[in-house]
């Protein structure tokens, strides 16, 4: 957990925010304090020359963390910084608490607003950036957006090594030239490697019954992850009503806020991603190993993929998947 440096929150609703107190304190070396007869902590010091773990969210978590930690009495001893993602409803600077910030509180924190419907690139690196929208959902939700920078293109020896060889050049220039740079021969040939072509690109959503705002962030996804929180199950999920239908069953969904695998499966193939995951599943469902959980689970995969047009994967606890580039 130590290796933490940004969280990334969709909305505020309890099974997507309860944990994040505990992991704070987990990994930032929080503590309850000791007793000192001149009143002072020992242990309420800040290491300030630690970089903050950045939180992203909606309106509202700086206050859930900030609220959190003075309830419990917390101490951490690494600083934290929050952003939040404001909407144009939204004040532009008023937080929803009036509790001071605590030590470990970074004042750097960011309210951000939207640009044209969506936040671009609230966090960027050399290796990723990361951009978010509002989605649909019965509370302000975000949706993000990770995209991987421009990697190396992929290089063929063959067309380089006969010229190296017959000019004696060095075979270590071939790193050059994998990075997409040029190489200038002893006899003035130029050899140039091949262009850096686009990187990796992952939505993650969270709960919604309708993401179509982050569609001008989301085309051409290596990876969704949608949620799929109900689905009709006729002889399969015993919890199904004779008079439950698959129109009956996204509609009570979508009035909670959230989706069928239906419509994860649509939305998956509206924006042209490769390859979808669905997660969020009533807890109706068991999600255990036994046979009837694992055939709901298939069930539930079909349903999306006869929308999608290609297989889909059910996440379950530590569910890795390995996201390649497209030959």
């Amino acid at each position: 957990m130590g290796k933490i440096e940004k969280i990334f929150i969709t909305h505020t609703h309890g099974d997507h925010i309860f944990g994040l107190i505990p992991l704070l304190a987990s990994c930032m070396n929080g503590a309850g304090g000791v007793t000192s007869e001149s009143g002072d902590d020992p242990r309420a010091t800040v290491e300030q020359s630690i970089p903050p773990l950045e939180i992203y969210g909606p309106l509202g978590t700086r206050a859930y963390v900030r609220s959190g930690l003075a309830y419990t009495h917390t101490l951490l001893a690494r600083p934290y910084i929050v952003h939040e993602l404001r909407l144009p409803t939204d004040p532009p600077d008023q937080d929803y608490t009036t509790l001071p910030p605590p030590v470990a509180e970074s004042p750097n924190g960011r309210n951000i607003a939207s640009v044209d419907g969506v936040w671009p690139e609230i966090y960027k690196d050399a290796v990723v950036s990361v951009s978010a929208a509002p989605i649909q959902h019965s509370v302000p939700c975000v949706g993000y957006v990770v995209q991987e920078a421009t990697v190396p293109g992929k290089i063929d020896p063959r067309n380089y090594i006969p010229d190296l060889k017959r000019t004696k050049t060095p075979m270590s220039v071939m790193s050059k030239l994998q990075q997409g740079e040029s190489v200038t021969l002893n006899d003035g040939t130029v050899l140039q490697g091949p262009p850096r072509r686009p990187g990796r690109k992952i939505v993650i959503l969270g709960d919604t019954y309708d993401p179509s705002p982050i569609i001008p962030l989301a085309g051409g996804a290596d990876l969704l992850v949608h949620e799929a929180t109900n689905a009709h199950l006729p002889g399969l999920d015993s919890n199904t009503k004779d008079i439950d239908t698959y129109e009956s069953v996204q509609e009570r969904a979508m009035s909670r806020g959230h989706s069928t695998p239906q419509m994860a499966g649509k939305f998956a193939k509206s924006i042209g991603a490769k390859r979808l995951i669905l997660n969020h599943f009533s807890a109706r469902y068991p999600g255990d190993e036994s046979k009837g959980s694992l055939q709901i689970m298939d069930a539930i995969g079909e349903l999306a993929a006869q929308e999608f047009g290609k297989a889909v994967i059910c996440a379950r606890d530590f569910t890795s998947v390995d996201i390649g580039f497209e030959e």
